[in-house]
């Protein structure tokens, strides 16, 4: 796999997602980016006539920042396994979401591991988590570590929640990919019938053709209908099956399109107890 990213803001949150990027990176032979990007400054008014105490100021940041990236770094490769692991640092300015994209395509990132703690209500609705901009706008997938996640990522169930659709493949074959690494299994989970299929058999043996195509192994398919709540649905399905990953494709829908319609995987990612990964597809 190309380099794993992750963003961090040193808190413990974000501590507990590295750890889940080290142990993936060190299974998949891939190298790590750690991440901190000084978001204050984004929002900061300008005034001149305080440039020399804000520089003072930003001096002192930059210095703790530097100095915080080196012990996590540190820590890391002091501890069994992890010895080997290829790991850079990184501080960026700007918003969260627009600097790890920009350091995603110029680093040639692969994989983007980030904690979430969520958002709900008015801050939802009107904001949204960090994590949920990164998975709309990132180039690349990106696996959200809530806080209950443990630490050594080993999946053995996963769910894929996917609509059938042409345009899914790419979600098949990115988790194939991953399976050649973690022998999990998968069931695929399909809901409300989007694709327009006439019966159960039908959605079980299009399940079937995508998996062959992507190369996707012990996979068994799944159909839920008439469900008002998909997002609730298929949290409960993952919980039921004891999935250690749900896997959701996402087009990331933006500006009056996301306003409209929203995006399930976000909403997923902000309420769920069980790592999501996102993986970006085009319509």
């Amino acid at each position: 796999m190309k380099k794993i990213l992750v963003p961090t803001d040193f808190s413990n949150n974000a501590k507990h997602a590295l750890k889940v990027a080290a142990s993936i990176a060190t299974r998949m032979n891939a190298p790590l980016e750690i991440l901190h990007t000084n978001t204050s400054i984004a929002y900061a008014p300008p005034l001149p006539e305080y440039a020399g105490a804000t520089q003072y100021g930003l001096e002192d940041y930059y210095e703790m920042a530097t100095t915080e990236l080196f012990n996590l770094k540190n820590d890391l490769i002091a501890e069994p396994g992890y010895t080997a692991l290829k790991i850079e640092t990184r501080i960026e300015e700007g918003f969260l979401y627009s600097s790890i994209r920009r350091v995603a395509e110029e680093d040639g990132i692969g994989l983007l591991v980030m904690g979430t703690k969520g958002a709900s209500g008015a801050v939802e609705f009107f904001i949204g988590s960090n994590t949920e901009k990164v998975i709309r706008t990132a180039t690349c997938p990106v696996l959200a570590i809530p806080e209950s996640e443990i630490e050594q990522f080993a999946p053995k169930m996963v769910v894929l929640a996917s609509t059938l659709k042409a345009d899914q493949i790419g979600a098949f074959q990115t988790l194939a990919q991953w399976q050649s690494i973690y022998p999990f299994d998968v069931r695929v989970l399909y809901l409300n019938n989007p694709a327009g299929f006439p019966d159960n058999p039908a959605v079980e043996n299009a399940a079937r053709n995508f998996a062959e195509k992507a190369g996707l192994k012990n996979v068994s398919a799944f159909v839920s209908s008439n469900t008002f709540n998909e997002e609730a649905s298929i949290l409960q399905f993952a919980t039921d099956a004891k999935a250690d990953l749900i896997v959701m494709a996402t087009h990331q829908r933006q500006g009056l399109s996301h306003l409209l319609f929203g995006s399930l995987t976000e909403d997923t990612v902000n309420h769920s107890h069980i790592a999501v990964l996102s993986i970006p597809i085009k319509a």
